[in-house]
């Protein structure tokens, strides 16, 4: 773990990017963990990474960590080469390992007390605050706690670091929900912050939640990148046709991605606001219509069915508009 001290917090905010990759790739003699990842991160802003294990999620974030050598591209956090400059960007980032390892002879409030001073805090009430918010006893040794237990312990030092990034690889492993909810909270407090946190994540609730821009990452390879607040205005809507389906009027052509008939059953989704289709829908013969968000499960599913090569017809069919 890397820890950074209050003061970098405000630094370099001239440059509204603050995590770029270019062509980034990583091989592991034939097998290609990562490739030709290219990405931006706007600062305060919360990016999720989602994908199956093995997708390259991990070796992403320790690429920008500088814990690995590219073995192609580019990654820059704040301006400074993340392998070269890993020192000065470890100023500037805090971060939550998927394998994290502790001193397992020190008690919780210990490690917090050793980890505020590594970055010249000589306070530790945040970080005994941060533990009490996650129900963690930090007199027990960490010999003695659970793996959830181990994990808060983690949380509450990483997030009491007043950095400029967050890199989260899944922060919320092992934990109940509850704990969960409250590591949820404390993520989007610190967007409020001004801080920018990249985490990975199984839970798409949780990205939903919490997130600005999804990446979905597959076999090595950033697939697609999901802005949340336009899937937001996205919809589902399934009915009953009781009589014939007229062509979809043109004045409607772009805000309808799929228009779609089984036997009897309607299906329409719409990119944009759901206003603008209630006037045609309302002139159809249909019933038993229900409306819902698209959501972020259809986008992941639609990205994870589909083969490497496949991504830009997976792109063109979402994109095509519905036949007349």
């Amino acid at each position: 773990m890397t820890f950074t001290g209050t003061a970098e917090l405000m630094s370099s905010k001239h440059n509204s990017v603050l995590v770029e990759t270019s062509g980034l790739t990583k091989r592991f003699g034939s097998f290609t963990a990562l490739s030709d990842c290219s990405m931006r991160i706007n600062r305060g802003e919360v990016h999720g990474l989602l994908g199956p294990n093995g997708a390259g999620k991990t070796t992403l974030l320790r690429l920008l960590m500088g814990f690995l050598k590219p073995t192609s591209g580019k990654a820059v956090i704040d301006g400074l080469d993340c392998y070269y400059q890993s020192v000065k960007v470890h100023r500037r980032v805090a971060y939550v390992p998927g394998d994290t390892r502790l001193f397992r002879q020190m008690r919780g409030r210990d490690v917090l007390r050793f980890f505020a001073e590594v970055r010249g805090v000589s306070d530790v009430t945040h970080s005994l605050n941060l533990a009490d918010r996650l129900k963690l006893d930090t007199r027990l040794r960490v010999a003695y706690m659970s793996t959830g237990m181990r994990q808060k312990l983690v949380l509450a030092v990483t997030m009491s670091a007043q950095a400029n990034l967050m890199i989260l690889d899944e922060p919320t492993a092992n934990l109940d929900p509850n704990v969960r909810s409250e590591v949820i909270q404390m993520i989007l407090k610190a967007r409020e912050a001004g801080q920018t946190v990249l985490f990975s994540s199984h839970v798409l609730s949780e990205i939903e939640e919490t997130c600005d821009k999804v990446a979905i990452v597959r076999a090595g390879k950033l697939v697609h990148t999901q802005i949340m607040s336009d899937l937001r205005r996205q919809h589902c809507i399934r009915a009953r046709l009781n009589g014939p389906l007229d062509s979809l009027p043109e004045t409607l052509q772009k805000d309808v991605t799929t228009c779609r008939v089984d036997n009897d059953r309607l299906l329409v989704e719409t990119p944009s606001e759901l206003s603008r289709i209630l006037g045609w829908l309302a002139s159809l013969p249909i019933d038993e219509v229900t409306v819902e968000p698209i959501g972020l499960r259809a986008v992941y599913d639609r990205y994870r069915g589909a083969r490497t090569g496949d991504v830009a017809t997976v792109h063109r069919e979402h994109s095509a508009k519905p036949a007349g």
